[in-house]
């Protein structure tokens, strides 16, 4: 509970703030900041799959994110009952968010443990902020 920092060379510096779902009510007064937004999703918890698009929904709708480029990461599928992609894109009807969305809006797929994803995450990270922002 809480924010973390962590800064990465992308090759440039990037800075990541990390909050998580329990502080929802306070991530607008972040909002201003954001160059990009990674939404992680826990993929192997079917039960909160419905609050987390919810809670996406509602980042996606907030006035200052209206061109933020967001990435979902459908996390944890290291474990044994996660939800693959295609399962969690259905869950979130993805498509309709896509369509809907002003930002653009990528989902993969990642393991926090075991590094799945991860280049992928880091590839979607330099093309989002470039080296000019």
């Amino acid at each position: 509970v809480g924010t973390n920092l962590t800064d990465l060379r992308l090759p440039r510096r990037a800075r990541l703030r990390e909050l998580g779902g329990c502080m929802g009510p306070i991530w607008p007064s972040y909002y201003g900041e954001c160059s990009a937004l990674m939404f992680v999703v826990d993929a192997a918890n079917p039960s909160q799959v419905s609050s987390s698009c919810l809670q996406l929904l509602s980042v996606l709708s907030a006035a200052q994110l209206a061109s933020v480029p967001v990435l979902v990461l459908f996390n944890k599928i290291d474990l044994p009952c996660y939800l693959s992609l295609v399962e969690m894109k259905s869950l979130f009807r993805m498509q309709d968010i896509v369509s809907c969305a002003t930002q653009p809006v990528t989902a993969v797929e990642t393991s926090a443990r075991d590094g799945t994803g991860l280049a992928d995450v880091l590839q979607w990270l330099r093309a989002t902020l470039g080296e000019t922002r």
